[in-house]
């Protein structure tokens, strides 16, 4: 079993795992029935490397893991189970919210009990501190919220739509974390976003580009126990496609160069393990054209269900977003999304889901914005939790 997981755990769990055979001395029937010392060191190793939880404390004893971590997530917090629980011998894994003690050396280090008390629990303690490119993001990403720097592909049907009826969306983005360190009790990041948004005419003889959004921002979050917050200033410029404006029913000169930049403040606050809320307000500036109206308000809800469906590999996902634009006299944009995430411990920390769509509101195509559209669909999207 133990060179399969080294497969799926990397080179972490290599250098943790060589380093625990030391300790057992050699010893054969510990590779048979793992101890507490070993299973400490393995799980402090993908709690490090598969999940960027640098700031954690792992305690096991007779083969109950006990996960304390800064930071965590909700989404987190069912995942990093179901990898946990993966590890020989192991029966039961808790995850929770807490504070971790500093450690002088990154990096998992072992803490194996005293020899003259036998059956004390095995502890690691990974290193909190100063990061640079964590694995994760601080503040998680918007499911529902059809802007959202990330990597997916869907299918749309538009209701009532004058130019697309059949519609293919494509996104190529992702928040990238750069640097992550200690502050007022929590942590904090500054990262990169960037992120392509086109929509495609799929009744099209060769599928006209019809939209392509180009966009990029800088983000600063924070995270504290189950509240966390995000400000970013960004630029969003929009594009008409080339075989668009051929068509010769199209008038040319409507075109619209729209081109903006923003700044938003986020919060969320999660609520245990299955749901999360969130809210925010943004507000342009050197906005082209200069009469678009700056201020704007956002809010959603988020589950993920603690359980998890075919053999533990789909787990439940649902999301409401809504945004209230100055621009549109406050008429609601709704966006929701329902589906599956696909779980493995292959995939930490990133997400694959598998989504059927609805949005009602202000066209989010940049050239269109001053459209209204109703879709559904479906499709898969790709993100750095």
């Amino acid at each position: 079993m133990i060179p399969s997981q080294i497969r799926r755990h990397g080179l972490a769990s290599v250098l943790c795992l060589a380093a625990l055979s030391g300790v057992a001395g050699g010893n054969p029937a510990s590779a048979q029935a793992p101890d507490d010392a070993f299973i400490a060191g393995y799980a402090a190793a993908i709690v490090q490397r598969e999940f960027g939880l640098a700031a954690s404390k792992v305690t096991v004893s007779g083969g109950v893991v006990q996960v304390d971590a800064e930071a965590l997530a909700s989404s987190a917090g069912p995942r990093l189970r179901t990898a946990l629980s993966e590890i020989p011998g192991v029966s039961d894994v808790r995850v929770r919210e807490a504070a971790v003690p500093p450690v002088p050396a990154p990096g998992p280090v072992l803490a194996q009990p005293p020899a003259d008390a036998p059956g004390a629990p095995a502890t690691a303690v990974v290193a909190q501190g100063a990061e640079i490119l964590p694995r994760n993001n601080l503040f998680e990403p918007l499911i529902a919220d059809p802007r959202w720097p990330r990597f997916s592909a869907s299918y749309r049907y538009y209701l009532d739509d004058p130019d697309v009826e059949h519609a293919g969306a494509v996104s190529f983005g992702e928040t990238f974390p750069l640097y992550r360190n200690s502050l007022f009790g929590g942590r904090w990041e500054i990262g990169f976003q960037a992120a392509v948004f086109s929509i495609f005419d799929l009744n099209s003889d060769s599928m006209d580009l019809v939209n392509a959004d180009y966009w990029v921002g800088v983000p600063v979050s924070w995270r504290r126990g189950d509240f966390s917050v995000l400000g970013r200033i960004f630029h969003q410029s929009s594009h008409l496609g080339d075989e668009y404006l051929l068509r010769e029913e199209i008038d040319r000169s409507r075109r619209i160069n729209l081109s903006y930049e923003a700044v938003e403040g986020l919060a969320s606050y999660d609520i245990n393990d299955e749901f999360r809320v969130y809210g925010g307000v943004s507000y342009l500036f050197d906005q082209e054209p200069s009469d678009l109206e700056p201020w704007g308000t956002q809010a959603g809800v988020e589950y993920e269900s603690r359980d998890t469906y075919a053999g533990g590999l789909l787990r439940p996902v649902a999301a409401v977003d809504m945004k209230f634009r100055e621009e549109a006299d406050w008429d609601m944009d709704f966006s929701l999304q329902a589906g599956f995430q696909l779980e493995s411990s292959l995939l930490a920390p990133r997400n694959i889901r598998l989504l059927a769509e609805y949005y009602n509101g202000s066209n989010p195509n940049g050239q269109f914005y001053s459209r209204k559209l109703e879709y559904i669909g479906f499709g898969i999207n790709v993100q750095l939790d």
